[in-house]
């Protein structure tokens, strides 16, 4: 049985009645983030039931020795944590000297919470009667700000119901806290000062090894039924927390509420030296502007945000919460604005798969980018791998590869392979493609082809130096093979001739080349400096050809498809259909080697070779590939609902293409994988918006042109999206009987819709 207690709701996530079993997946649920930290959504105050604390800062982590194989030549020593930071979000109440604790209280009634995504706030409410028979209604607001993005603000309120009380906040600051995911339970922290003053307090710490320096931070304000009033706080410290105690007299029915501005100021952005200092001007900046003026610049920055990003769907309740939940969750991840930063598969949410970057970014979440978004923001995704060149040419060399081939990591925060599983770390070697498809991906829609010979172009060269080494000559084929590999599909390991795998190495020593001759034609003060810097000769370029021209490519004349790899038909080939529910999902229920051995596909393999390079195959070609795969496929993946979705609607399957959508956008929020409540799968909810945008709007580039193929499921009256191609912004809205384009921006556009040219003017709308 999947969840469904979240309340269907166009725009906000919305929890009603509390339920210990609930907290811990609410907490993901509901957490929030501002691209800069995030937090799950744990109470302020004490909680005594099962809970996981989380509070991140973005591109903070620690490298966390592996438990096996270190010692082994190539593998990798660490495995990068995403680090549980300080936790400032802390506020104790005692009413009466009876700490308020859910988990203890003898009665919870009308306890609701609310994540506002339309205006970025996070509520939750509730009326309790403690122990010692006090009644209080209690009412928290929460939000990181968008403007100032190291700032977090609470207003917490809390009114006693049947008598008059003495209310006691205690906000702190803990920097004694350890992370869930640990592999040796090493101390992650050192606080190395903690200092208070006034209604102030500061703790700086630094990350052992690594050495990011962090001063967390918080300024408090008491009010009385809503008028400030003059705190002297007692205060309470050690080594490594700092307690400020406010004690208020409080007749029945009046509301004492405290405002904590609380968060983050991080060597990243600050000489360590001044942290406490550049802390305390910013909680000062906040706390004079208001929580209430500070709550009205986050509604501004998040309509600007939907402005672009929304998609509306009507007609659907259930489907329309779903996108927007994945739209704001992957802005609360990342905004673009800092190149040093990726998106993590779990954002601010949880700490599992470490890393903040996989070739999720690449291959699902760069679409989504550039189409909401300025180009920019696109490009400094780029940027970032660029970034770390030097690390993938000094992973591959780990490996035994020469002469500046470089294989990019599976999982990484500063360019080191820091994944341990060495059937993904050493063999699922396709991750290196995605690289290069992001930039062929990039230029083909923003039109930017500068990038390539200033960045990308090395980058490329590097792959396909790898691609080239990496093959095998076949005598017994007189083809080329790739030999031990993982593909996509994480449940076949160490199999040959992986069909996504042996394309891509093709297509990117193909397109590599290709760019070569442009680059050579076109800039060629960048082409000396790129052929100088890499040291790249005719005669390697035509061996790397040869290797394209010669792939291997497994095929099956039988059933008239590509084989995923050389020994898929040998596997007892029986579907998804006709296997035991009992049995699913098999990942929790088989051992490892029996899943090897099925031909269950965890997610889109060959599929994901269609998917990406559709344009070289035939509509033909893929229905037969879909029949033939589709049927193996258990979904197991947060990443695989949405390719089936985008190709169920190419091939006018809607009804398919809907339940897959329906899955990939509620993934979280109806808690298929049964796993939510170690966090959300943030990449993957980029290919949910894909699924809407390229699956049902039919979104592509065709000869350097906007091409459309709308299609809508029969359960929705009309969806809308705008994207944002090459500066200028098309509004597409999609009904059953027709669907219009509008265009914002100074010249005309020309699109394609269902094959046919149209040209759009600015500011005028045309119905199709």
């Amino acid at each position: 049985m999947n969840q469904d207690y979240i309340k269907p709701d166009n725009w906000s996530i919305i929890e009603e009645g509390f339920d210990v079993e609930r907290v811990k997946s609410s907490e993901s649920l509901f957490s929030i983030g501002n691209g800069a930290m995030g937090q799950r959504a744990n109470f302020e105050e004490a909680y005594s039931g099962p809970t996981f604390q989380g509070s991140y800062i973005a591109g903070v982590y620690y490298p966390d020795k592996t438990r096996v194989g270190w010692w082994k030549n190539g593998y990798p020593e660490y495995f990068a944590k995403v680090l549980n930071a300080p936790n400032w979000i802390g506020i104790n109440v005692t009413i009466n000297d009876e700490k308020l604790d859910l988990f203890r209280c003898k009665s919870v009634t009308d306890f609701r919470r609310e994540l506002n995504m339309k205006e970025g706030w996070y509520q939750r409410s509730f009326t309790a009667v403690l122990q010692n028979d006090i009644k209080i209604s209690v009412k928290s607001t929460r939000f990181l700000s968008l403007d100032l993005d190291e700032v977090g603000a609470i207003q917490y309120e809390v009114m006693p119901i049947n008598q008059n009380a003495t209310i006691v906040f205690t906000p702190y600051l803990d920097a004694g806290i350890t992370n869930e995911d640990t592999n040796w339970d090493d101390k992650f922290w050192d606080t190395y000062d903690v200092t208070h003053s006034g209604n102030s307090a500061y703790i700086l710490s630094k990350t052992m090894k690594t050495e990011f320096h962090v001063c967390t931070g918080m300024l408090n304000q008491i009010f009385v039924d809503k008028e400030l009033k003059e705190a002297y706080p007692k205060v309470e410290t050690n080594g490594t927390y700092v307690k400020l105690h406010y004690s208020i007299e409080v007749p029945k029915r009046e509301t004492a509420s405290i405002v904590k501005f609380g968060g983050y100021s991080v060597s990243l952005n600050h000489d360590k030296k001044d942290l406490a200092s550049a802390n305390a001007a910013v909680l000062k900046q906040a706390s004079e502007s208001g929580f209430d003026a500070l709550l009205d610049l986050q509604k501004k920055a998040w309509s600007k945000i939907w402005e672009m990003a929304d998609i509306t769907i009507e007609g659907d309740v259930k489907a329309q919460q779903g996108i927007r939940f994945n739209i704001f969750q992957l802005n609360q991840t990342y905004l673009g604005k800092d190149a040093r930063l990726n998106i993590g598969p779990k954002g601010f949410t949880g700490e599992k798969y470490g890393g903040s970057t996989y070739w999720d970014t690449e291959a699902y979440c760069i679409p989504f980018y550039m189409a909401t978004k300025d180009q920019l923001v696109a490009r400094n995704l780029l940027t970032y791998r660029y970034h770390h060149l030097e690390k993938a040419i000094e992973n591959a060399e780990k490996l035994g590869f020469k002469n500046g081939a470089a294989l990019y990591p599976m999982v990484t925060m500063n360019g080191e392979e820091c994944h341990n599983e060495w059937e993904i770390t050493f063999e699922e070697i396709h991750r290196n493609g995605a690289m290069t498809f992001a930039i062929y991906n990039y230029v083909r829609y923003t039109g930017d082809y500068s990038y390539v010979p200033e960045k990308g172009l090395e980058v490329m060269i590097a792959i396909a130096r790898f691609w080239h080494q990496r093959a095998t000559f076949s005598t017994d084929k007189e083809k080329y093979v790739i030999l031990g590999v993982t593909g996509p599909n994480e449940y076949e390991n160490n199999i040959n001739n992986n069909w996504y795998t042996n394309y891509l190495a093709k297509w990117c020593i193909e397109y590599c080349v290709e760019n070569i001759n442009k680059v050579k034609a076109e800039y060629n003060t960048e082409y000396s400096r790129i052929i100088q810097k890499t040291n790249l000769g005719e005669e390697e370029i035509n061996a790397m050809l040869e290797v394209a021209e010669k792939m291997y490519f497994p095929y099956s004349e039988k059933h008239q498809v590509y084989l995923q790899q050389d020994g898929f038909l040998d596997k007892e080939l029986i579907t998804v259909a006709d296997l035991d529910t009992s049995q699913r999902p098999i990942n929790q229920k088989w051992s490892w080697d029996r899943i090897l051995r099925s031909p269950y596909i965890k997610q889109a393999d060959t599929l994901q070779g269609f998917y990406m390079f559709e344009d070289q195959f035939t509509k033909d070609e893929l229905e037969r590939h879909f029949d033939f795969y589709e049927p193996f496929t258990v979904h197991e993946s947060s990443l695989s609902p949405c390719v089936h979705s985008i190709q169920a609607a190419t091939l006018d399957r809607m009804d398919q293409a809907y339940t897959f959508y329906l899955r990939t956008s509620r993934l979280d929020l109806d808690d298929y994988n049964r796993e939510v409540e170690e966090g959300l799968h943030i990449t993957s909810m980029a290919g949910t918006w894909m699924s809407i945008v390229e699956g049902f709007g039919g979104l592509r580039i065709k000869n350097d042109r906007l091409s459309f193929t709308p299609k809508i499921p029969k359960e929705w009256k009309g969806y809308s999206f705008n994207v944002n191609f090459r500066n200028q912004i098309l509004k597409v809205n999609v009904s059953q009987h027709g669907t219009s384009f509008n265009l914002e921006g100074d010249q005309e556009l020309v699109i394609y819709v269902d094959g046919k040219e149209f040209k759009i003017s600015p500011d005028s709308l045309i119905t199709v």
